[in-house]
């Protein structure tokens, strides 16, 4: 059986969600965008992924926030408020009456092009913006087995790695490399051969009871990440945001990855080399415990 950071039990509920799309709640068959939106069309969009903890969206300002920075920042108009896009999402969990173990994936795309071109004037008729919020329980078998690719984490003035956008053919094309190589996802490099993050995922690594990430100048800079980063602070967990090596990282006593959806998920192996003892290490198992308590609360 495939294993990935995204791996969600199978929930026969799904079938019947209700999805929202500029404004309106549809039935899963019926929530259709057109094939001249600019997503579907070239990937002009941006989006969130949002996991909901007990009745509520964890991290919900640092995901509007960010959201609404990214669409500045490819000078797309969402055309709504924050409130009105938290308004949306709650309109969406009533809708599907849920409460926990789900997953929201918010998304705006620049519209409707006029004519199947690239230029952004093309797309005239506003934003497209649509809610997909399904039940959703993390699945995942075992621990992951990442393999070092050869695409990169490039530099911001060819697309920021930053920005959370709709195109995603970089890390779709990491990850194909990884699992034809044998492994269930992949670790890609930065423009100077240092440790960055997975296709999916941010990465870390735990070294003489020391937390390590990237400096994060080539990956999304994760809410799930700065969270573990804020946690370790306050808890008296060494974390350094840093430059490193897969000779680092081969060595390494614990390695997870982090993400809205996992939270953090151990690395069993990176390139063949088995990491620990392949299973939740402690520190990475203590820091679960403290995420876990400050969204349950």
């Amino acid at each position: 059986m495939d294993t990935f950071t995204h791996q969600a039990a199978e929930d026969a509920r799904n079938a019947d969600i209700q999805i929202w799309v500029n404004g309106q709640l549809k039935p899963r068959a019926q929530a259709l965008v057109s094939v001249y939106d600019s997503g579907f069309m070239l990937g002009d969009g941006v989006w969130e992924g949002l996991r909901l903890y007990n009745g509520v969206w964890a991290f919900l300002d640092a995901h509007i926030e960010r959201l609404f920075e990214a669409a500045k920042a490819i000078d797309l108009e969402i055309g709504q408020t924050p409130a009105q896009i938290m308004d949306a999402l709650e309109q969406t969990r009533a809708a599907n009456n849920m409460q926990t173990d789900a997953h929201a994936r918010l998304m705006v795309t620049r519209g409707v092009k006029t004519r199947p071109f690239q230029h952004p004037a093309l797309s005239r008729s506003g934003p497209t913006i649509a809610i997909i919020m399904e039940h959703s329980r993390p699945a995942i078998a075992r621990p992951i087995r990442l393999a070092t690719v050869p695409h990169l984490r490039g530099l911001p003035m060819t697309q920021d790695p930053k920005l959370n956008s709709h195109s995603k053919l970089n890390c779709i094309l990491a990850c194909i490399a990884a699992e034809k190589a044998g492994a269930d996802e992949a670790l890609m490099l930065d423009v100077h051969g240092f440790v960055n993050t997975t296709n999916a995922c941010n990465f870390f690594i735990v070294r003489k009871g020391e937390v390590w990430t990237s400096t994060g100048d080539y990956c999304m800079n994760g809410i799930t990440r700065r969270a573990v980063i804020d946690l370790c602070r306050g808890n008296g967990i060494p974390v350094y945001e840093r430059n490193f090596s897969l000779v680092d990282a081969y060595s390494a006593e614990e390695a997870f990855l982090t993400g809205s959806f996992g939270a953090q998920t151990p690395v069993s192996e990176i390139d063949g080399r088995r990491i620990g003892d392949g299973q939740l290490g402690p520190v990475t198992a203590r820091i679960r415990d403290l995420y876990m308590d400050m969204v349950g609360a």
